[in-house]
């Protein structure tokens, strides 16, 4: 394992200091260490709260800013926070209007996130949740409930957070968020395992000359371990998986986001985004906005994640509202 670090059990608390010196003009340090909050945001607003484990940068604490996220929960490497820091991430998201708290569909999270939020019911904040589920390959159409939370919590974060940018209630900004993530769907692929630090070696295996379809960013099993193809051909892999879920029809806009899972060449995720415009295009639905670098990581991992959203007039505006994060920067 060759990596720039200290003690590996040391590795998040060294990457929050360092985060935290660089982007020092987008977010600032909480009484909790493993909180981060935007250092600018309107007053009198909905509090929005995410949090999830480490490993993903520039998820979660990247998308924490203006009008976007307002807190960040910080877990140890692909680990859920604790329920303590998703409390403190709630209290320091709130502003007296209440927190929404939007975050993806993972075990630990689900625990967590509950006992956080029945501690600020007693604290007399309240929080609603919106729970991200857009990895298609996690489970069938029919019990979405199941289905993991991945690159589209991004635009989940980006709804809800314009949405509160813009002084929706509560109610307002979870609706939003609900309908950003209802309208969202991803697939991965991946091409090489990751290692956790502590650990040393890949705890998962992909072949040399092979790729998994549908693969968890926590090297969850996808849906088939086929020989590596060419990225015209994966391309179509993820846009019929994709685009058959919600389904996407000829006529719709959509917000697509390419993410590298961490180690694959930013050229290639361009390679990759060409042939899927290609099919969109055939398919008759039209790009309103792209989005293509590494969005929502797995430690070194080679692959690439595809997520569309399905678009109408208020998901375009609130897509378009400017945005300061360090994951996401819109003039």
């Amino acid at each position: 394992m060759q990596r720039i670090l200290n003690n590996p059990d040391d590795i998040v608390d060294e990457m929050l200091e360092g985060f935290l010196k660089v982007h020092s003009d987008i977010v600032e340090k909480t009484d909790n260490p493993r909180v981060v909050r935007a250092k600018k945001r309107s007053e009198d607003k909905v509090g929005v709260a995410t949090g999830g484990g480490s490993g993903h940068k520039p998820a979660f604490i990247g998308y924490v800013g203006e009008n976007m996220c307002d807190t960040a929960a910080v877990g140890e490497i692909c680990s859920s926070p604790t329920a303590a820091a998703f409390l403190d991430a709630f209290r320091a998201a709130d502003q007296g209007k209440g927190v929404a708290c939007l975050y993806g569909n993972y075990s630990g999270d689900n625990m967590n996130v509950k006992m956080a939020v029945k501690m600020a019911k007693r604290e007399g904040i309240t929080v609603k949740t919106v729970v991200a589920n857009d990895d298609v390959a996690s489970a069938p159409k029919d019990d979405r409930g199941k289905r993991r939370g991945v690159a589209g919590e991004i635009f989940m974060w980006k709804a809800g957070g314009a949405k509160a940018a813009l002084g929706g209630t509560l109610d307002e900004v979870t609706e939003a968020a609900q309908k950003a993530i209802d309208n969202t769907r991803s697939v991965g692929i991946g091409l090489t395992p990751c290692t956790l630090p502590a650990v040393g070696h890949p705890n998962f295996e992909i072949k040399e000359g092979t790729m998994e379809v549908g693969i968890g960013h926590h090297g969850e099993p996808g849906i088939e371990v086929s020989e590596l193809e060419t990225a015209d051909k994966m391309a179509k892999r993820m846009v019929d998986i994709v685009a058959g879920d919600v389904p996407f029809q000829n006529g719709d806009e959509v917000a697509v986001l390419v993410s590298g899972l961490g180690a694959t060449p930013v050229m290639e995720l361009y390679v990759l985004y060409g042939e899927i415009g290609k099919l969109l295009e055939e398919r008759g639905i039209k790009v309103y906005k792209s989005y293509v670098g590494n969005y929502f990581t797995s430690l070194e991992m080679m692959g690439a994640t595809l997520t569309l959203m399905k678009l109408d007039e208020e998901l375009k505006m609130l897509l378009d509202l400017p945005v300061n994060t360090m994951g996401l920067t819109q003039i």
